[in-house]
């Protein structure tokens, strides 16, 4: 009797230790590359709205929107991170190319557009930037095509950042998937012809165009839009949007579960928030002027809804391939 007894309270107290051990945790663990400036009040919102606790782990400038990305990859067996906000959907194709990405389709997602999801549910996108001119005020009959860098008209007087870093990076690959490599090289080869010059990144390219250093350059909208609203004498053209024009490049956000994660109910409920109507909003009228990629959701003057912009159709899948497959061309034509 004594045994039947001992037996069972070991076994209440096992199932006392499990039920202890299961308790749900209202803890998230986030990873981040998108600016801190722009995502840590949305998920200061989240945590106000939900009580839950938000850890998030943020990229930093130094790091160039890698390291956290590099810190999956070195956890892959071991996750520390519930999910990961990217400011770009290219590193998330190369999380699920590695493996470290689960599929999670949010109800949020349902009016996205398919052409800014993941086919699978890895990873889905949401407040985007689009690859714009921005232009010179000064500037009489203004670019409309990304092909003005090859225009003799503009020689020596257009300015693009570094292709081998950042959205210029990715909106080159994209180009060499829709035109093929020969037309694309070609293109390259005539910007080098027609004097482009190189600048650091997409804000210096900003300010000389803002101070007429030079007339045009390719950018991120949010670019534009900065400059805009500090009374630059700027522009912004949302480039190729003619019948037969290839389309504006755009670059979302990306959030996507990661495999084998802590809290993968939490982790659930942040991806729904981030990919609501309301995060979208808070972003398009935050300094980052996003663009919504819900249709009809409210967006400050300066910018076009996604629904009113022709949008490059491209594979970002694809896209991800190509960029690492051309770094070398790049080095090359950078005299690197």
């Amino acid at each position: 009797m004594k045994v039947k007894n001992s037996l069972y309270l070991v076994s209440i107290l096992l199932l006392f230790l499990f039920g202890c051990s299961q308790k749900k945790s209202n803890l998230v663990v986030v990873y981040v590359s998108e600016d801190q400036v722009f995502s840590e009040p949305i998920l200061n919102d989240f945590e106000n709205k939900t009580g839950l606790k938000v850890k998030a782990i943020y990229d930093t400038e130094e790091a160039k929107s890698t390291g956290t990305m590099n810190r999956l990859l070195a956890e892959r067996h071991n996750p520390q991170a519930d999910v990961y906000w990217a400011n770009e959907p290219i590193r998330a194709e190369v999380l699920k190319q590695k493996g470290i990405l689960a599929r999670y389709i949010s109800p949020n997602a349902k009016d996205i557009p398919d052409v800014f999801k993941d086919p699978e549910g890895y990873w889905t996108g949401f407040s985007a930037r689009a690859r714009v001119l921005i232009v010179n005020k000064g500037i009489k009959d203004k670019p409309k095509s990304i092909m003005a860098y090859t225009n003799p008209r503009w020689k020596g007087k257009a300015v693009i950042a570094n292709p081998l870093f950042g959205t210029t990076t990715s909106e080159i690959a994209a180009l060499f998937t829709i035109w093929g490599d020969q037309r694309a090289k070609l293109f390259m080869a005539e910007l080098k012809k027609n004097n482009v010059a190189i600048s650091t990144d997409n804000g210096e390219s900003a300010d000389f165009v803002a101070v007429k250093q030079y007339d045009f350059s390719l950018v991120d909208s949010d670019d534009a839009v900065n400059r805009m609203r500090q009374g630059k004498p700027v522009e912004m053209v949302y480039p190729d949007q003619g019948k037969d024009g290839i389309g504006c490049f755009i670059v979302p956000n990306a959030v996507m579960l990661i495999k084998g994660a802590p809290h993968p109910e939490n982790a659930k409920t942040v991806i729904d928030y981030l990919l609501s109507r309301e995060t979208e909003r808070k972003l398009a009228f935050a300094d980052c002027a996003q663009i919504p990629l819900h249709p009809g959701v409210q967006t400050p003057p300066e910018l076009k809804r996604i629904e009113s912009i022709k949008v490059m159709k491209v594979n970002y899948a694809i896209v991800a391939r190509k960029m690492m497959e051309i770094q070398p061309f790049l080095k090359r034509w950078l005299g690197l």
